[in-house]
């Protein structure tokens, strides 16, 4: 039995259900709240003391942390296998996922709360938002998460995450020159981890940095990937339309201030 305590818009729940999706895997849904803050509730940290999702629960083990998540289903349910199966080629997938563990996933969450649900966290009173932000475990991602939620894309930390954002981008076009996919000629792992980074930057109104006339393989890449029945089974499907305009919203807003930090990486 499966159990993912996951969230839709999330982007690691968002890679985990991809691959859960990807080897039609059936799991029971536990759906974490995260502007309401159940990803701090006791009974969650229990389970999760990072305070973040997704969580698998496999017949009974706790399973946390995305990338190795992705890795144990993909030991434990081998069909349809997603990781290389030579060595070399699990290596070179390996350093894909520890770059997006390492920086990728501090930046997209730096550019998201500074444009996307900022204002809604804004709204809420200012008790409930400080309340959430200090149950952040760790010192530095509490104060990164004040500093963009109250500083938006004038926040300190926002420029450095977006040239991090467009360096991925540089280094996934000129790799996809070699192979249709990141680690070889199929659908793998590396994908799944960079699909969720690819469209959180499309639904913050970002499309011109993926555009075919920018990045023409990371442009076919994206439109192979969303082809795929897993697809909107694990992504479309999941994502409520209310909060993608909030996202397309504030994006479109800023996107003249934002355009000239992505030159720096091309």
């Amino acid at each position: 039995m499966l159990e993912l305590y996951h969230n839709a818009a999330s982007t690691c729940s968002q890679k985990v259900r991809m691959v859960l999706a990807e080897k039609s895997l059936d799991y029971t849904s536990r759906p974490v709240d995260l502007i309401a803050g159940e990803q701090h509730a006791p009974d969650y940290v229990k389970l999760n003391p990072n305070h973040v999702v997704p969580t698998l629960v496999h017949d009974g083990v706790v399973l946390i942390e995305s990338t190795l998540i992705n890795e144990y289903l993909d030991d434990a349910f081998p069909d349809a296998p997603m990781k290389p199966a030579d060595a070399a080629g699990r290596h070179a997938m390996r350093l894909w996922v520890k770059r997006f563990d390492d920086s990728v996933q501090g930046a997209i969450g730096v550019v998201t709360f500074a444009i996307g649900p900022r204002r809604m966290l804004l709204e809420l009173p200012e008790a409930v938002r400080e309340a959430n932000i200090a149950a952040i475990p760790d010192p530095g991602r509490r104060a990164i998460r004040r500093s963009v939620i109250e500083h938006g894309v004038d926040a300190p930390e926002f420029e450095g995450a977006m040239a991090r954002l467009v360096v991925l981008l540089d280094d996934m076009e000129a790799h996809l020159a070699e192979s249709p996919w990141l680690t070889g000629a199929g659908f793998g792992l590396a994908d799944a981890g960079v699909l969720p980074y690819i469209l959180r930057l499309d639904h913050l109104a970002m499309g011109p940095l993926l555009a075919a006339d920018a990045r023409p393989r990371i442009a076919d890449w994206y439109a192979r990937v969303q082809a795929r029945p897993a697809f909107p089974v694990a992504v479309s499907d999941w994502l409520p339309e209310p909060l993608l305009a909030v996202f397309r919203t504030g994006g479109e807003e800023v996107w003249e201030r934002v355009e000239p930090m992505t030159r720096g990486g091309s």
